[in-house]
């Protein structure tokens, strides 16, 4: 298995289930859903030691990456904060935090705002409440993009070209947008640990900082001029027998198309399985509402041309999408359908909907400032 190590998570009991212990966990890519701690493709078992290794992509010779750290159940993680992503398993680096209103049909912690009211025939009825919770901007390590392409896109931060083409969109690889409780900190000797190209132009090594890489202005301008189209603000959840669906929306910003302004929002998604039975997704279906007065009907075989299995092996999967509308605001709501292994029943998976706001943003392209 090439990088059995990246592609393998700690298994987090640290300060939240009262253990200190650092141990390694054979790919589940995911400590919530697989407690075993062997590795049938390497013969590790039980490894009981602070530090994590890496194996080779040519072979099963396990290399040192770094040192766990004790993940923080209060307050947040530096820019420069070396991790491992607790369900997809690469390694990455803290750019800066975002602070996001969290909407979880799940739960209802005390209010700290209301969500915004749905249009008539929406997904779902009962208020939700928002509470803050902390996302974090980071950048992946391009030798584990390989690894994880099948369960996450590590091309899903878009943005609009500019002007001059109205539909035209690109990416900057081996960007994403990780929660809090999917870092698994580490530390690491090495000035630089993390291979991507943008890491020696937004960080600096200063081995007298904790962590010991801190940020270039240039990073600061990059996250300044592009806040609008950068902007985490809204994350909504919800879970149907056992597959949980999370989403959050960008706005990308408006284009002029036939005499007529288009506004575009990119939207992620990841599914998780919470529980024992492999499914597999089949089908989508969304409601589109536009502040224009349209409702629009969306319907598909599976997700980005895949029809992903969620399995307890692997028991995740992320994809973005995009939407436009003539509107600057709408509404988005749907389900999914899924198909259970066991014996090939179907079942509908809600979608929680979500606002499209252009959070009255001024219209400006995208701006690298290297």
């Amino acid at each position: 298995m090439a990088a059995c190590v990246i592609r393998r998570t700690l298994l987090s009991t640290f300060n939240k289930y009262n253990s200190v212990s650092r141990v390694l966990q054979h790919v589940s890519l995911n400590s919530r859903h697989n407690p075993s701690v062997s590795c049938s493709s390497c013969d590790l078992f039980n490894v009981q030691q602070k530090r994590f290794m890496s194996s080779r992509p040519e072979g099963k010779v396990l290399e040192t990456v770094g040192v766990f750290e004790v993940p923080k159940q209060q307050g947040k993680y530096e820019t420069g904060q070396l991790f491992l992503h607790s369900v997809f398993g690469y390694r990455g680096i803290v750019l800066f935090p975002w602070h996001a209103r969290l909407y979880d049909r799940d739960v209802s912690p005390p209010a700290v705002e209301s969500k915004p009211a749905e249009p008539p025939g929406a997904h779902g009825s009962k208020e939700v409440k928002g509470k803050t919770h902390t996302y974090y901007q980071v950048l992946i390590d391009t030798r584990d993009c390989p690894h994880i392409s099948q369960r996450s896109q590590t091309e899903a931060v878009t943005f609009l070209a500019n002007h001059d083409d109205s539909r035209a969109l690109y990416a900057i690889p081996g960007l994403d947008y990780v929660s809090h409780e999917d870092i698994l900190p580490y530390n690491s000797t090495d000035q630089v640990p993390i291979q991507h190209e943008l890491f020696e132009r937004f960080l600096q090594f200063k081995a007298s900082k904790v962590p010991p890489f801190v940020p270039r202005d240039t990073l600061q301008a990059w996250q300044e001029k592009n806040h609008p189209w950068l902007e985490l603000s809204d994350v909504h959840r919800e879970t149907t027998e056992n597959i949980r669906v999370t989403v959050i929306p960008f706005y990308m910003g408006m284009r002029e198309a036939q005499n007529s302004n288009v506004y575009w929002w990119r939207y992620c998604i990841r599914l998780e399985n919470m529980g024992e039975e492999v499914v597999q997704l089949r089908e989508r279906h969304w409601r589109i509402f536009s502040l224009s007065g349209t409702l629009e009907t969306v319907r598909g075989r599976g997700v980005v041309g895949r029809e992903p299995v969620l399995s307890k092996e692997q028991p995740a999967f992320q994809y973005s999408s995009h939407v436009s509308l003539q509107a600057p605001s709408g509404h988005m709501w749907g389900t999914f359908s899924c198909q259970r292994a066991s014996d090939a029943a179907m079942f509908e998976v809600a979608i929680p909907s979500f606002s499209l706001d252009s959070h009255g943003h001024k219209d400006s392209p995208y701006s690298f400032l290297f």
